[in-house]
């Protein structure tokens, strides 16, 4: 099937609710995605922080062919090793009293269960997050992403029920955390807001908040966990540990699969028929993410992560002093990085493209970098000569 046959099918069958570029991709390998011309592209983006070992990790791959072979689904009426076996790989990796752990199958899925969970275990309803946030677009996701963009024509959702801040702004967090609210949900970066990292003031006065009126931090590591900030999670830059984390994407490095995690107390709020999913924890899915979390530990690729995108960034802040203000700002943490372009964002954009790069723009002007933590050092040197010559 050549790329119009894949067009005209597209239209006819499928809703057009993505802003899809025209490419389409039938295989990958590491950090390079292969269109169905056989071109390769050097990938940026890893499908949003998701494929963070890369195309075809041959452990992974192994993984899922022996997986497959044995059990794919199971319900969960019964016990299911293999989800036994992936939370606790995934508590290995959490903070000592974030021991518990929900499985389900994507980061909004995760927070709309973590929000549940504060609301039950607190007996409250209010919520607070931030301006410019994003938590997903289910239903009470969506109440708490801070960007109308995505929230008009699906209103009332949770009518009246958060309170929205600046992000960074500790004075009006102490201003709207009362005895009324049952979570402080945050991102450790603002990434599709634009990869806007935190000030460790923020976090701590947020987990300072949450204890004095017995609220829950959750922190949502949806993008910036599992090493993509130089650690495993975005919030152990900030010395705090939240009461629930939700994680999703580069967990299954490709397959579905998110997961909420909590200390045992604050789990034990969600009792049977409290919360479930049909395919949450399936074998397949939780096999892979044991396999993601183990590979992640062994290769160090937190540490890996965060030596890579600090040479990377200094590469580019170095672009950035000669670019004649060009470059606003770089910022970020590991290997998720944003530059601030303004209008040149979009363009860079199509520039690396024609160059059989794929980079993103997010908050409409900030180009950002969120590659496979595998990355090879060529890769990152193929973009900065695109950046240079473009900016020449």
């Amino acid at each position: 099937m050549n790329l119009e046959q894949v067009k005209e099918l597209d239209r006819a069958h499928l809703f057009q609710n993505y802003g899809r570029q025209e490419l389409c991709f039938e295989r990958g390998e590491r950090e390079f995605l292969y269109d169905l011309e056989g071109r390769r592209y050097i990938d940026l983006v890893a499908g949003i922080a998701v494929n963070s070992l890369g195309y075809a990790h041959p452990a992974i791959t192994r993984t899922i062919r022996e997986q497959s072979e044995r059990l794919v689904h199971v319900s969960n009426l019964y016990l299911v090793k293999e989800q036994a076996e992936a939370a606790a790989a995934i508590a290995s990796i959490c903070p000592g009293p974030l021991s518990s752990v929900l499985f389900v199958n994507s980061g909004a899925e995760a927070n709309e269960a973590a929000l549940k969970l504060a609301f039950k275990h607190t007996g409250r309803s209010r919520v607070v997050s931030t301006y410019n946030s994003f938590h997903g677009r289910t239903a009470a996701a969506l109440s708490v992403t801070g960007q109308r963009k995505y929230q008009s024509g699906f209103e009332p959702l949770l009518s009246g029920a958060v309170d929205l801040i600046d992000y960074g702004s500790v004075e009006q967090l102490k201003d709207v955390v009362t005895r009324d609210t049952a979570a402080v949900i945050l991102e450790p970066i603002q990434a599709e807001g634009g990869v806007i990292p935190a000030q460790r003031e923020f976090f701590r006065t947020a987990r300072d908040l949450c204890d004095e009126h017995g609220a829950l931090l959750i922190c949502d590591e949806v993008q910036t966990g599992m090493c993509r900030t130089g650690r495993f999670f975005g919030f152990q830059h900030y010395d705090v540990v939240p009461d629930v984390i939700s994680m999703a994407k580069a967990l299954g490095n490709g397959y579905p699969i998110g997961a909420v995690v909590a200390s045992r107390e604050v789990a034990s709020t969600f009792v049977p028929g409290s919360h479930g999913t049909t395919f949450g924890g399936n074998p397949l899915g939780t096999a892979i993410a044991r396999t993601v979390v183990e590979i992640m530990r062994e290769e160090r690729m937190d540490v890996q992560a965060a030596e890579k995108g600090g040479r990377w960034m200094e590469q580019l802040r170095d672009i950035a002093a000669r670019s004649g203000g060009r470059i606003k700002a770089v910022r970020g943490r590991g290997l998720i990085i944003g530059l601030d372009m303004g209008e040149d964002a979009k363009r860079v954009q199509a520039r690396a493209l024609q160059e059989g790069l794929l980079v993103n723009v997010c908050a409409g002007s900030v180009l950002r970098l969120i590659p496979p933590l595998i990355l090879s050092d060529g890769s990152m040197k193929a973009f900065n000569d695109v950046l240079e010559s473009f900016l020449s």
